[in-house]
């Protein structure tokens, strides 16, 4: 499974990107204005950053599909050669990314949360659809099992050439279980990241390693 790191942090991703485990990014409107940053501007330096997918979101005041294929294209114009554009679950989304699919446009499907919304963007031609699985969590339902069903469906049909994206993720054992459940990707904030690298165990095994090596070499 890879990983992407959700965040418009720059130095976040800076940091994300110098582990050597993050191969791409996602981001949208509100975690660029969350930073105080211009929209394309942040997306123009992310997609300097790393070779990898770097994602973009139509805002949501682009409602129809005519203006979201506008808007998709001057994001993808943006970088490329890495720039995938987000375009939210809806017909007149479904609309667009069948006309960007066209134009050779790669599109992640957003807000999914159910297998059938899935199946409808991975039809119309997105390259990757997005489950929240935190959001699902929320109101009782348990997301990595839409994760599981998606994976299932999608591997029934060799014809379907879309990636499962886990988003909206929350915890280390969000990543565990969707990792189980067979996405091929997992977008994840960096403070998940970090807590993904640590175990007391760990700590309590370094600090001995350093304390018996100094008692026989010293310091």
């Amino acid at each position: 499974m890879k990983i992407f790191i959700d965040t418009a942090n720059l130095a976040d991703i800076q940091k994300a990107l110098e582990l050597g485990i993050v191969t791409g990014v996602t981001t949208n409107p509100s975690l660029i204005a969350k930073e105080g940053l211009d929209y394309y501007t942040t997306l123009k330096k992310i997609a300097s950053m790393t070779d990898g997918p770097v994602f973009g979101e139509v805002k949501a005041t682009a409602t129809l599909a005519e203006d979201i294929i506008k808007e998709a294209r001057e994001i993808y114009a943006i970088a490329p050669k890495n720039m995938v554009v987000k375009i939210p679950m809806n017909t007149e989304g479904l609309k667009a990314i069948s006309a960007l699919k066209k134009e050779g446009i790669p599109t992640n499907c957003t807000l999914i949360f159910s297998a059938n919304q899935a199946l409808l963007a991975a039809l119309a031609g997105a390259s990757y659809v997005s489950l929240f699985v935190g959001r699902l969590d929320d109101i009782g339902q348990k997301g990595t099992d839409v994760v599981s069903e998606v994976v299932d469906i999608f591997a029934n049909y060799p014809d379907i050439h879309c990636e499962v994206l886990a988003a909206s993720i929350r915890t280390p054992m969000h990543v565990t279980d969707c990792a189980i459940a067979g996405a091929d990707v997992a977008t994840i904030p960096y403070n998940v990241i970090m807590q993904m690298a640590k175990h007391p165990l760990t700590e309590s095994g370094i600090e001995r390693f350093k304390n018996d090596y100094i008692k026989v070499f010293g310091e």
